[in-house]
């Protein structure tokens, strides 16, 4: 019998039951089907089974590692795994396609969701706060899809964020200002180019007396500051009520006296919410938003406003007395993220909103560009135009 039809054996005994895999029960189950092993070895047994009953089954290793963001799995024998140097094959292997559903399946139930042939896809937050997607054949062609984006209970700072080269020497400096200055801004970036995880680091330069609320579809921020309000999006249940959109949570949250809004990533109508919270006195604001380009962020907010059947007009409108300020994260091709270029915004001669480079990515520290001077004066007015 080979390592692996011992932990199916071990298994099938203690479903039967609905035993716990404890040393004691697993040596019972080994005895029963008649192995006999050391200490060591039973020790390890309960280990892998406790992995595939309720961890991460073969996964947990590298979700485990420190250094790693990101695990996706494709089929049985393409897992993935990011280590913040771009995507590279791992030696993970599951048994066959079955285990990788089980496995969604399993983690699914976990965060409370349904995944199932009448449910095939499932996006939420684990209880340690690791972000799960999973999307089930025929839907998947082929198998399974599973994504595992790992979020550290660690925030980085700034200067970690120097060292690590996603920020120019320097760049902690200009960020800070803008910060304290209490300009409203927006990070935005492709997947994965790490507009989380700068929001975070800064947020967690945010004065102590200070109340931030942040409103997310999935919680992830978690800035190192002693007062936050964290807001969660909630799906309906299966009779199709009680569900909580990103836009409630924007209201909700500018009813509970907020120094600083955060959205962590704004989708949807709930942008003019979230604008028409910043022209009316809430300073500082802030969140991310999915944009190719600094330059793309207008003309993505007016996609997102006209969701909520605001006209471009309207949008720009509050949009130039709303927001101060785009951060622009790309990863480069060997993975490596970055802070590629700061904008600020003014009208152009038609009246709608435009971005204009002020600082640009370098690598002995950030190039002053066009919007520098102005950059400069709202840093040193306070935000004041």
């Amino acid at each position: 019998m080979t390592g692996r039809d011992l932990l199916d054996a071990v298994r099938r005994r203690l479903a039967e039951t609905g035993a716990e895999p404890t040393p004691a029960r697993v040596a019972v189950a080994l005895r029963e089907e008649g192995r006999l092993l050391g200490d060591a070895e039973v020790l390890g047994v309960v280990a892998a089974l406790r992995s595939e009953m309720v961890g991460s089954g073969p996964l947990e290793p590298l979700l485990a590692a420190p250094e790693v963001t990101d695990v996706l799995v494709t089929a049985p024998d393409e897992v993935w795994v990011d280590r913040g140097g771009g995507l590279e094959r791992a030696a993970v292997r599951f048994r066959d396609a079955a285990e990788v559903r089980r496995l969604a399946q399993r983690l699914a139930a976990v965060a409370g969701r349904r995944l199932d042939d009448a449910h095939p896809w499932v996006d939420a937050r684990l209880p340690d706060g690791t972000r799960l997607h999973a999307v089930l054949p025929p839907v998947a062609v082929g198998g399974t899809c599973l994504s595992l984006r790992v979020l550290r209970p660690r925030a980085f700072t700034l200067a970690d964020l120097v060292a690590a080269g996603t920020l120019p020497p320097g760049g902690d400096r200009l960020l800070t200002a803008v910060l304290t200055a209490r300009l409203s801004f927006v990070i935005s970036g492709g997947t994965g180019s790490g507009k989380t995880t700068l929001l975070t680091s800064l947020l967690g330069l945010v004065g102590p007396a200070e109340r931030i609320v942040l409103a997310e579809d999935s919680a992830e921020l978690r800035p190192d500051h002693p007062h936050v309000v964290r807001l969660e999006t909630r799906p309906a249940n299966q009779e199709g009520a009680g569900r909580v959109t990103l836009r409630d949570l924007v209201r909700q949250a500018l009813r509970m006296r907020p120094d600083r809004l955060v959205v962590g990533e704004v989708r949807g109508a709930e942008v003019t919410d979230l604008l028409a919270a910043l022209n009316t006195g809430h300073e500082g604001g802030c969140g991310t938003v999915h944009a190719n380009a600094a330059c793309d962020v207008p003309a993505r907010l007016e996609a997102l406003g006209s969701t909520a059947g605001l006209d471009r007009a309207a949008l720009h409108s509050q949009l130039a007395a709303a927001l101060s300020v785009v951060v622009h994260l790309v990863r480069d091709r060997s993975g490596r993220r970055r802070v590629a270029e700061i904008h600020v915004l003014e009208r152009d001669r038609d009246g709608f909103v435009v971005t204009v480079p002020a600082a640009l990515w370098a690598p002995d520290g950030f190039q002053k560009a066009r919007g520098w001077g102005r950059l400069q004066a709202l840093c040193e007015r306070g935000g004041e135009r």
